[in-house]
């Protein structure tokens, strides 16, 4: 069924635009909480990132919620991987995080998760769509729900970050600087590498409510390669807004990407005994990582762009570890979702364990040359349909020989078709993207 409100990875938009308004969320708040107490008595946490208008959106929802008969838990500005634990710590029927991740601070969303930790499932979804084209009632008085504050979520966070290492690991005499991104992890970041021995330097850890993402954080590296190396530190870790994306820099002040971040995971697990199966990339995923973890005989399979598309093929093949190149890592031996304190904890410890610094530790990863071409076209018949541009995609990939890989897909959101090539060498590959970019050109007219 085709879904009205909710995309790949909840609701969002433009703040102030048609469904991220305060009346839809007063609605969905009700909506949710109704379909919620189908399963019983009705507990939700509700958190947020650093965003304005998340004050706003939070009071909506939890009206909505509570004309439902909800009970709401407020947790405040917390990183969207901790709601997910602390739904499943509080036995409560589900969480919703308000964020917009990494998206600047004028955009916001609403993003659902079950009373597991997980992803809501798809017919708890579609019952919250069907209800929000139903008139709003409100349950009798002595049934409407009630609000409390948790007041100790932080640290229950900060503890829960910290257990996924080894009891007793200190990263004393690591210089680390983080760049907090004036996001959700701004307060519990510091303190998770404070309290297990590294000396910590923060940057970007002072919202104000519109400094989100601002030049700063996962997607903007700038501030942080150049404080890594003011600094002299060992290496530097960047969070998005919301804490489920992370990115680093070695000491050179080189950025190490998620493909790099998930190889250095893997490898360590795979030596420990411990990784349980393959590892889940993406589409965009570098060739060069699949083929470093072919290296080491650790299976390697892509998923759809999407964090909730790696979390269902690992699912679905009882793997433990997958992500993307973006920095969304998914480490399953310790949470339910992606999250990039946790997933940054587990770099250290591989580092540590083989007494190894960043720039060392990616030298087994070598990223293959990418070139990506975009072809705009007309409409109508898609370019990639056409039996000269899938003959062309198949003779380019039989003669790269498994060292090299094509991918031509639609935009989701443009009339564009994203021609893509890698391969180990550099002059090769981008000769063939070039040459199917002209095919697809010409058959687009």
């Amino acid at each position: 069924m085709t879904r009205k409100y909710f995309g790949t990875d909840g609701i969002r938009g433009r703040v102030g635009e048609y469904p991220i308004t305060p009346d839809f969320m007063l609605k969905l708040g009700w909506a949710a909480g109704m379909a919620f107490r189908k399963m019983g008595a009705c507990k939700v946490l509700v958190g947020k990132d650093t965003r304005i208008s998340g004050y706003m959106f939070e009071s909506a929802l939890e009206a909505g919620l509570t004309s439902a008969g909800a009970d709401v838990m407020l947790l405040g500005p917390m990183p969207t991987p901790a709601i997910a634990y602390l739904t499943r710590t509080f036995h409560a029927e589900a969480g919703i995080v308000i964020s917009a991740s990494h998206n600047p601070h004028d955009d916001n969303g609403i993003k659902f998760f079950s009373g597991k930790g997980t992803k809501l499932p798809d017919e708890i979804e579609l019952m919250i769509e069907e209800l929000l084209d139903t008139p709003m009632t409100v349950v009798e008085s002595s049934k409407i729900g009630k609000v409390s504050r948790i007041n100790d979520a932080s640290g229950r966070y900060i503890e829960f970050c910290k257990s996924s290492v080894p009891t007793g690991t200190s990263f004393a005499g690591l210089k680390i600087v983080i760049d907090c991104a004036h996001g959700a992890v701004y307060k519990v970041a510091p303190s998770v590498f404070r309290e297990l021995g590294a000396d910590v330097v923060v940057l970007s850890a002072a919202p104000n409510g519109l400094n989100i993402n601002e030049n700063c954080g996962s997607t903007h590296m700038g501030q942080l390669q150049a404080a890594v190396l003011a600094e002299h530190a060992d290496l530097g870790i960047a969070f998005d807004g919301d804490g489920d994306r992370v990115l680093m820099v070695d000491h050179t002040g080189a950025v190490v990407d998620g493909d790099e971040l998930l190889f250095i995971i893997a490898r360590d697990l795979h030596e420990r005994g411990k990784l349980q199966g393959g590892v889940v990339g993406t589409l965009m995923s570098n060739l060069g990582l699949e083929l470093a973890l072919a290296d080491l005989s650790i299976p390697f399979v892509r998923a759809n762009v999407g964090d909730r598309y790696v979390i269902a093929e690992l699912l679905e093949r009882n793997w433990v570890v997958g992500g993307e190149n973006s920095g969304h890592i998914v480490c399953f031996h310790y949470t339910t979702t992606g999250d990039a304190i946790i997933a940054a904890l587990q770099v250290l410890m591989a580092l540590k364990t083989r007494s190894q610094g960043m720039a060392q530790a990616r030298q087994a990863l070598r990223k293959c040359p990418q070139v990506l071409i975009n072809v705009r076209f007309a409409g109508g018949a898609s370019p990639l349909d056409h039996p000269s541009v899938k003959e062309a995609s198949e003779r380019v990939t039989k003669a790269m020989a498994g060292r090299g890989r094509v991918l031509l897909r639609k935009s989701g959101t443009e009339p564009l078709v994203r021609v893509m090539v890698e391969g180990e060498d550099e002059t090769q590959v981008r000769g063939y993207a070039e040459e199917l970019a002209k095919l697809v050109a010409e058959v687009s007219v």
